[in-house]
């Protein structure tokens, strides 16, 4: 026993012992046994090779959230989280010490010591934080796709929606902006504009697309869509040198999963565009952690699947780390499960057929352990337990290893409503984007082009109607006569006149005669 034992702290302190600054996960566990010399540490330097944190639902997921999370803001990363359940907010107060934690922190090797983290709290709806909102044209028509359902057709008219805007420099800001276009493009005067370089819109397609974005307004999700526009530099914010951890509370919409997980998508989007090249670096400038991430995969369409896909890839490269968090790995397609270095798998369950063939899968992905049989660890970890393999300093994959976790330090739930109030009025966020903004945009643009339509059809028509009525008019006045013309009846007159006397003459001799016979 003791010379595996002694080869098992050989192999982990090897795989685990960066040369540079690290996040202590926790130490490693042999045949049941807690060894705290087997530290289990990951490379900051390695975390924006992405990760995953994967577990059947109560076995820990969150908690190991919590812990990266707070390690990480100590050593000045900020990180970003999504908070499904409104539970998070309990970061920004110290931890309660029990003999539970004071044990745990014996035997891992670290000190159970209550502290609380700079925190910031975000909210979609505007109703449990700092309100999140994104301009239209900066989400994106594949995104909006992506949250309207659109099929094919309807996502290619969209694109055709986006492309027309651009090329017109129409800026698309909120809903009410797609709708006016739509319908000028579709029905309006915009329609035969765009037929030969963009395609025919129907009727029916536009409809459509119109009703879907009605029912996102109706479920009162629109003001996701608009200005103030969040900025992403409001991210990495550090307070005493500790990163700050911002938190997007969606306990309010949790019914809307393909909504919140396609936003943060397109934060990561933004990231993506907006942060200059760096290269490796000692340390993330942030750390994105995309919790419940088997919603932003269910049912997406190729082209939603590309960009993520593609995203992921490239981010690490402006020193952001993304960590999915999900309860299989199977959640999470080949394309991007390739690209997360880091793995922290919690305990599966095989209750049913489908949870079996889940565990083979999962299995299949870990290399080979001589000090375990995977399968067989994977079921019989404890909550506070992970299998865990990482990337060491050189890139290199380390020895699995099934670890008992350090414990999250600051209270592991929500703080009271007063303190989360108090934390939302004092943010210099809730002042900065409480007010929406209405600048001229694509709605006001349309409304402008119509109205000039218009008074062209009033002038057109005005112009027809004084014409007509200058035609009726023309056939019932007598035509001015020239001097020849006024000569001509002139004579006619006097020849007329010359007639009538010389009829009269005649008439009288004939009567005078046949009197004077009588």
């Amino acid at each position: 026993m003791e010379d595996i034992k002694k080869q098992f702290v050989d192999a982990i302190t090897a795989s685990y012992s960066p040369k540079g600054a690290a996040i202590q996960l926790g130490a490693g566990i042999l045949q049941g046994q807690v060894l705290a010399e087997a530290k289990v540490n990951l490379a900051l330097k390695m975390m924006n090779r992405h990760g995953l944190i994967a577990g059947a639902t109560g076995t820990g997921k969150t908690r190991t959230l919590q812990l990266i999370a707070e390690q990480l803001s100590d050593a000045g990363v900020p990180v970003f989280m999504l908070d499904v359940k409104g539970d998070l907010s309990g970061l920004s107060q110290p931890g309660t010490t029990n003999e539970a934690l004071l044990e745990r922190g014996k035997l891992v090797g670290v000190p159970f010591e209550p502290t609380s983290f700079p925190v910031e709290i975000f909210s979609l709806s505007g109703k449990l934080g700092a309100p999140m909102r994104i301009t239209i044209e900066d989400f994106g028509p594949i995104l909006l796709s992506r949250i309207l359902d659109l099929n094919d057709t309807q996502s290619g008219v969209l694109a055709a929606l986006f492309k027309y805007a651009a090329d017109q420099s129409w800026p698309l800001v909120d809903f009410a902006d797609v709708k006016k276009l739509l319908s000028y493009l579709s029905e309006g005067p915009g329609a035969a504009a765009i037929k030969d370089d963009y395609g025919k819109i129907s009727t029916a397609t536009s409809g459509t697309i119109l009703r879907k974005i009605v029912a996102v307004e109706q479920q009162g999700l629109a003001s996701i869509f608009g200005e103030k526009e969040f900025d992403i530099e409001d991210l990495f914010e550090r307070i005493d040198g500790r990163g700050v951890i911002s938190l997007l509370n969606i306990a309010d919409i949790q019914d809307q999963p393909v909504l919140y997980s396609t936003f943060l998508l397109s934060l990561l989007s933004q990231l993506f565009k907006q942060l200059p090249e760096v290269g490796d670096l000692e340390k993330p400038k942030l750390l994105f952690f995309f919790d419940e991430a088997h919603l932003l995969f269910n049912g997406a369409s190729k082209a939603f699947l590309t960009q993520v896909e593609q995203i992921v890839r490239l981010i690490r490269s402006k020193g952001v780390g993304v960590f999915f968090c999900t309860q299989a790995a199977t959640d999470i397609p080949e394309s991007v499960l390739g690209q997360l270095g880091n793995r922290v798998q919690h305990a599966l369950r095989a209750f049913t057929p489908n949870d079996a063939e889940n565990l083979r899968k999962t299995v299949r992905t870990y290399p080979h352990s001589k000090f375990y049989e995977i399968d067989k660890i994977l079921t019989s970890l404890g909550t506070g337990q992970a299998l865990i393999t990482v990337l060491n300093d050189k890139g290199i994959p380390t020895e699995v290893v099934a670890t008992h976790l350090v414990a999250a330090r600051a209270v592991m739930g929500p703080c009271s409503a007063e303190t989360y109030k108090a934390l939302i009025n004092a943010s210099i966020f809730t002042s900065k984007y409480q007010r929406a903004v209405n600048r001229r945009s694509a709605s006001e643009i349309v409304d402008e082009k119509m109205e000039a339509v218009a008074a062209q059809q009033t002038a057109r028509d005005e112009a027809a109607a004084s014409k007509s009525k200058a035609g009726k008019d023309g056939g019932t006045r007598s035509r001015r006569q020239t001097p020849l013309e006024a000569a001509q009846t002139q004579a006619s007159r006097a020849l007329a006149r010359e007639g009538v006397k010389i009829l009269s003459k005649i008439a009288s001799g004939i009567l005078g005669a046949i009197f004077k016979k009588k």
